[in-house]
């Protein structure tokens, strides 16, 4: 369980959250609440996001719900190091998009005093861990999980299953892309997929390629 920390002054390390779960779980909403907690606290907060992301608008950081919060596209993880400076707390969106020095980034900013509160995607939609995302959950102090509702079995969902047929690793999308699947629904879904693939021959032609097998096998097939 997340237990929201305060500021020592006597000690100068900071520390990491990392907020993580399927698409449409409510990462951003929770990433929102805690940043605009720090804001109301008169806190300086900076916020930063993958330029890539622009699903919503620009510069803001929204939830599907449409809250949003003011932040800064940034087209590289080693940006966030350089604006941030006399910041108390970093707010970072879409990790996963990231490359691997977030890692590094988010470890010295919080040993440099600051709050780093990080959200994304913990898996990718074939079901793997997605880019940083384990190195940042392992390397943090507080880690929630939290989880979509399955839209073909009603339980907990926690994998982004991809609807379309894009085999892309980056896929920007919502609904129409990407549904939350628990992991029975996931594996249905995916062999499913794979059965689909499958190439399905002509019931003809198997049997007629069992039968040329068979005369090889007793000579009769070979030329006198």
């Amino acid at each position: 369980m997340f237990l929201e920390n305060t500021v020592n002054h006597k000690e100068q390390f900071g520390w990491i959250e990392v907020i993580c779960g399927s698409m449409f779980s409510g990462k951003t909403e929770e990433l929102i609440r805690r940043l605009k907690r720090a804001q109301f606290a008169k806190q300086k907060v900076e916020i930063f996001k993958p330029a890539v992301d622009v699903r919503y608008d620009d510069d803001m950081v929204v939830s599907h719900d449409a809250n949003e919060i003011r932040s800064t596209p940034v087209p590289a993880a080693a940006n966030i190091r350089l604006l941030a400076d006399d910041c108390d707390v970093i707010g970072i969106d879409e990790a996963q998009f990231f490359d691997d020095e977030i890692v590094t980034v988010c470890n010295d900013l919080a040993n440099k005093g600051i709050r780093v509160v990080v959200a994304g995607l913990d898996m990718d939609f074939k079901g793997n861990p997605f880019g940083p995302m384990p190195a940042l959950m392992a390397t943090a102090e507080y880690v929630t999980k939290v989880h979509a509702i399955c839209t073909r079995t009603g339980n907990l969902a926690n994998y982004s299953f991809r609807k379309s047929s894009s085999d892309k690793l980056v896929l920007l999308g919502e609904t129409e892309e990407y549904e939350p699947l628990s992991r029975a629904a996931f594996f249905k879904a995916m062999l499913r997929e794979k059965v689909n693939k499958m190439e399905v021959n002509d019931p003809e032609e198997i049997s007629s390629r069992k039968d040329n097998s068979k005369n090889d096998k007793n000579g009769s097939g070979n030329p006198a």
